[in-house]
């Protein structure tokens, strides 16, 4: 039996011109494979990589029907699978993801693992293609399911606000295209058009496979030599924009919508990403300003003032922004920013108790800890690392945590910069 792990320390190889990192460990009764394909974000392929998701999952050349596929899942003992996207700073990120129960745990011993390895290759090297085409059928009743999902953004009232103050923010930056592609795009894709792309990411695009259960490696080896027989001659890194925007002015941008609750969102450029060395300091700093129940955004707006319906901060680490969000009466629009500017300026004067540090390591520490107890949060703990070019260790990053001081906090604080106020309100009213 593999060893239970106490830190996240994949073994990498290569194979078939792809990144494989496997991590043996008894800790769980499934077996999570998960298989990242990088794209650079670009007006030119956001929709064609949303829309090859979603057509990827429906069909396979073995499993040429949908009800197929389901069944041999059903088959895999109820596996799970699914194919998404998501973004990293810059990089949109087209995600395969695979859960198995370890055969060790069920009564009969079949190779759960290879053939979970086989359905995965299915959908790498063997999709279901007809005259060097996907499907025009499921081509056309995926294009209408994205369409309806992005144009259904806008019921989200949180979400909404959340990408509409992206692209005021990230104007002219690949950052501001929403993960799952534009409806523009839709009418030109073709089942052909998207074949070719296909075969393109899955050629030429960087490859990460993770492995993560009570597994041998070698056998794992051996079944991905076998069932993903990737030709990949011709791969190279992506090219990325890392460049950190300096903030011009600030600026106020508002949208009216027929809402019940004004949502006032604050986007913040912190000039620091997960491979600085002051990350650990930016984790702390959001802590104490807006990431918990015990924060300054919390506490401050939310209880003292009763400004706001939630206040939250979170970071993107590998764009180096962090989105204060809130949920407020329209009329307390003004004093809730200023509310909000006013925990900022005390972050920048070290205004930090001793309480709110420790309180803020604690959940810190506790998060990442609990890493340790997900195939997931492993997973993408290391590929935050391959994708920043920063492979931090975990006890390393919990270090940084609890060695950080208010000092260092404070000169986190005086890099961020406020970028872009928005407002979500309703239509009444002035303007």
């Amino acid at each position: 039996m593999a060893a239970n792990i106490t830190d996240i320390a994949f073994q990498s190889t290569q194979i078939h011109g792809m990144n494989v990192h496997i991590l043996p460990t008894g800790k769980f009764k499934t077996t999570t494979i998960v298989t990242m394909i990088e794209q650079a974000l670009s007006e030119e392929t956001v929709t064609k990589t949303a829309l090859l998701a979603m057509v990827m999952k429906r069909a396979s050349a073995r499993f040429p029907e949908t009800k197929l596929l389901r069944a041999h899942l059903d088959f895999l003992y109820g596996a799970i699978f699914d194919v998404d996207v998501t973004k990293k700073g810059e990089r949109q990120i087209l995600q395969i993801y695979m859960e198995v129960p370890n055969e060790k745990y069920l009564s009969k011993e079949d190779s759960l693992l290879e053939q979970a390895i086989q359905f995965v290759g299915d959908m790498l090297t063997r999709p279901h293609v007809e005259n060097g085409a996907f499907l025009e059928k499921y081509v056309a009743q995926e294009k209408e399911t994205l369409r309806k999902r992005v144009e259904s953004l806008i019921d989200d009232k949180m979400k909404y606000a959340n990408q509409r103050i992206t692209e005021e923010m990230c104007k002219g930056e690949p950052f501001s295209l929403l993960i799952q592609g534009r409806v523009k795009d839709l009418p030109a894709i073709t089942g052909q058009e998207l074949y070719t792309y296909f075969k393109q990411i899955t050629t030429t695009n960087p490859i990460n496979m993770f492995v993560v259960g009570d597994v041998a490696p070698k056998e794992v080896e051996q079944a991905i030599q076998k069932h993903i027989p990737l030709e990949r001659s011709q791969v190279g890194a992506l090219e990325i924009s890392q460049a950190s925007v300096k903030v011009a002015d600030e600026r106020e941008v508002i949208d009216r919508l027929d809402v019940n609750q004004a949502k006032l969102n604050i986007g913040c450029r912190t000039h620091i990403t997960y491979k600085d060395e002051d990350y650990p300091a930016l984790l702390l700093y959001n802590g104490v300003l807006g990431g918990f129940p015990h924060s300054k955004l919390f506490v401050n707006v939310r209880e003292k003032e009763s400004l706001a319906y939630y206040a939250v901060s979170r970071l993107e680490s590998h764009k180096g922004i962090m989105m204060i969000m809130s949920g407020i009466d329209v009329n307390k629009y003004q004093r809730a920013v200023e509310i909000i500017k006013q925990q900022m300026d005390s972050m920048r004067q070290g205004k930090i108790s001793e309480e709110e540090m420790s309180q803020t390591r604690a959940t810190l520490s506790n998060q990442f800890r609990e890493l340790l107890d997900s195939a997931r949060g492993m997973i993408e703990f290391t590929y935050n690392g391959l994708v920043s070019g920063r492979k931090r260790r975990l006890d390393e990053l919990l270090k940084g945590i609890e060695t950080t001081t208010i000092e260092d906090i404070k000169k986190v604080a005086e890099k961020v910069e406020i970028d872009t106020i928005y407002l979500l309100r309703d239509k009444k009213g002035e303007a």
